[in-house]
């Protein structure tokens, strides 16, 4: 029989076990269902650069949540076994000439010199945070446990189902937590990753502003994660074999050696679309129902901010 708890989070991604770790750190017992394995959802597919800037996200609250999960994510690149590290490396863009004045203030800024612009018309060196996230996942696993949770994987058919567990009930489930609301503004947003034996990276490359497909590489000790694309309304979860030739492609053109580097998987994950984040109390018959889902491509970067919000929104 299901053991019982103060909260259930629904949701074994990012964002759905930093939610319930930071429950179970301030007081509260929650237990985790999930539909997959933390690493078999969306999030084990995430490049996961967590300090460059996010601007896709229109909340006002955006600023506030990034800013936490970077004070955060740079605290845990300190430490062993949690599969973040701080690491160098290029952001570039496609949108023009120039440097925006936010750049300057990122930790290790300098500017590209025309050789490291690999053809784009604009870049900058910054030093950041980023997640191996299969490995950051079983620290989240972990964490949770460690904290007093637990995680379940079973399958949820309404938002109801767990109100016989728990009072409250947080839907951190991506494009499954728009389902279950009955929410039709999310869209999955289709992405692929190539992961590739590392030739001798250390630093990362990423190509923001883009729509469709971008430039980007980021190594993780023995392997890289290349990309990378966004597909809105793909349900796919299968393998592209174009996708996968123009990735490599496209990331051998800036960094030669990763042309013949042996491809260890291909990884697909459906992002959460939405034209913003929810994050917000609904009135329930049953209990209390409290939404933190739809995160799009920044999942990750938002986790911690998000997560503590909802222990407001719990304790209120």
């Amino acid at each position: 029989m299901t053991q019982q708890a103060d909260v259930v989070v629904v949701g074994g991604g990012v964002v759905g076990l930093t939610t319930a770790i930071a429950l179970n750190e301030a007081g509260m017992r929650t237990l985790v269902w999930t539909a997959e394995l933390p690493r078999r959802t969306t999030s084990a597919v995430a490049g996961a650069l967590l300090g460059g800037p996010v601007m896709t996200e229109p909340r006002a609250d955006a600023m506030r949540w990034q800013t936490t999960g970077l004070e955060i994510f740079n605290e845990l690149a300190a430490r062993p076994h949690t599969g973040v590290t701080s690491a160098r490396g290029r952001l570039v863009s496609k949108l023009g000439p120039g440097t925006p004045p936010w750049a300057r203030d990122l930790p290790g800024f300098a500017e590209c010199s025309p050789e490291e612009l690999a053809g784009f018309p604009s870049g900058f060196w910054i030093t950041s945070p980023v997640a191996d996230m299969p490995c950051y996942l079983d620290y989240l696993v972990d964490r949770l446990c460690q904290s007093g949770g637990d995680l379940e994987v079973c399958t949820v058919a309404s938002l109801e189902q767990p109100t016989a567990v728990a009072p409250v009930v947080i839907n951190c489930a991506g494009v499954a937590g728009g389902t279950l609301a009955c929410d039709d503004s999310v869209t999955p947003v289709r992405g692929q990753h190539v992961v590739v034996a590392n030739p001798g990276l250390t630093e990362f490359f990423y190509e923001g502003g883009a729509d469709d497909d971008w430039t980007g590489f980021f190594p993780h000790g023995d392997h890289v994660v290349l990309g990378g694309n966004a597909r809105p309304g793909d349900w796919s979860l299968e393998p592209d074999e174009r996708q996968t030739a123009d990735i490599i492609k496209r990331c051998a053109e800036v960094e030669p050696r990763l042309a013949d580097a042996r491809v260890i998987k291909v990884d697909v994950g459906l992002r959460p679309g939405r034209p913003s984040i929810r994050l917000e109390e609904e009135n329930a018959d049953q209990g209390r129902l409290i939404h933190n889902y739809g995160h799009a491509g920044v999942g990750v970067s938002m986790s911690w901010g998000c997560a503590l919000d909802v222990v407001k929104l719990v304790s209120a």
